[in-house]
């Protein structure tokens, strides 16, 4: 008999399918927001009018933005777009732009909240694993300042209570997770999607679908997360191919979108994942390889590697995945073929000499030690990394 519990987050509403820049609006109305602080895309910024259209709709309500949050939200960019935050009063704060933006912001919320001004500060926040990936949370006080999350790409991390920031001293994303970090609004508009580079939208798509995979494939699988992890399949198996071909067809778009928010159903509300979300952390922290990439790369070596144990189960997901007759395995390395991503370590510049500090480097990722096949050591994360190279 199944066994265990679903815990629900702190977040308010999604919004779909509307115009961004007035739902915002609309939100920080609802919010009694009074200074709403933008932390937006560098490209959105510089090259679209699309954070100028949220400004003008917040009117009044507007306090400024900052546009300076790199890949894997490095510390000292948190900490100093929230410095920025912090001078313009910031009430509300709204993340307009891909992963780095969600992430960052969750950590700006806990920097003001906690008056951090230096990248030292964050220290006593994050999430520690042990020697057995236990995690240890420390207790703080929660963020009285909210986020609203408008996503650009496909990595989902605006439904979850853990933002992956960067300690650019050790070359390692860690985690900072509270339940009250979670965005209170999403608002998901495929239309500023439109923006977003081909290459970002397609392996940030893969980096869901690893979501949904790793959900399904579980330690903590139960009846509730097995239907929305094969719907998320479904959706994205679909949708990433359709806008592959036409990148303006925006009900695809939106399809991928709802695809990447049920993807997420297992890990906001508890479900551990495994090794391809462990060592996609360390590549991303360690190594800088673009987060959705990691799941390109590694998703497929990782099934195999754990085919000895699910294999039953890995053949739903290549049904789910419009395949069935293959293994995972080969149903996604052509689905991410197929859609022109990179599958090999080599292919986003990882080094045959990096492979063993690498897999050392996994070990500190809690991810690791709920894999479904065990995994307790570094020379076991290097029989993967050597397939996958």
């Amino acid at each position: 008999m199944q066994s265990g519990q679903v815990v629900f987050t702190g977040m308010d509403r999604v919004i779909f399918g509307q115009q961004a820049a007035g739902a915002v609006a609309g939100e920080a109305e609802r919010l009694d927001a009074e200074r709403v602080f933008l932390l937006v895309s560098g490209t959105l910024n510089r090259e679209t009018d699309a954070v100028e259209a949220m400004a003008a709709a917040l009117g009044p309500r507007y306090a400024g933005r900052w546009d300076h949050m790199p890949s894997h939200s490095p510390r000292e960019a948190v900490v100093d777009c929230a410095n920025a935050a912090r001078a313009a009063g910031c009430d509300l704060l709204v993340n307009f732009g891909g992963g780095s933006t969600t992430d960052g912001g969750k950590a700006v919320t806990i920097c003001l909240e906690h008056n951090i001004t230096d990248a030292a500060g964050l220290e006593p926040f994050r999430t520690k694993v042990d020697g057995k990936g236990k995690r240890h949370r420390p207790e703080y006080a929660a963020p009285t300042v909210r986020q609203i999350a408008v996503p650009t790409t496909l990595s989902g991390g605006e439904f979850n209570a853990r933002a992956g920031i960067t300690n650019t001293q050790e070359k390692l994303k860690q985690s900072f997770m509270h339940p009250g970090i979670i965005p209170i609004s999403v608002i998901l508009d495929p239309a500023v999607t439109v923006h977003t580079p081909d290459w970002l939208w397609l392996s940030t798509g893969i980096r869901a679908v690893d979501h949904a995979v790793e959900t399904y494939c579980s330690l903590d699988a139960n009846d509730y997360t097995d239907g929305a992890a094969l719907q998320a399949l479904r959706l994205l198996s679909e949708g990433l191919p359709r806008v592959k071909a036409d990148p303006a067809d925006l009900e695809a778009r939106l399809q991928c979108l709802m695809g990447a928010w049920i993807s997420m159903t297992g890990i906001v509300t508890g479900t551990r994942l495994g090794a391809s979300h462990a060592i996609g952390h360390i590549l991303g922290g360690s190594a800088d390889v673009p987060h959705g990439h990691t799941s390109c790369v590694m998703l497929p070596y990782v099934l195999n590697y754990n085919a000895a144990v699910n294999d039953n189960r890995q053949s739903d997901i290549a049904k789910a995945l419009g395949q069935p007759g293959v293994s995972a395995g080969e149903a996604l390395d052509k689905l991410i073929s197929g859609l022109g991503m990179p599958r090999t370590l080599r292919a986003v510049g990882i080094r045959e000499e990096q492979l063993p500090q690498l897999a050392k480097n996994c070990m500190l990722d809690d991810w690791t030690y709920s894999n479904p096949r065990t995994l307790s050591s570094p020379e076991q994360i290097m029989e993967i990394l050597r397939a996958a190279f």
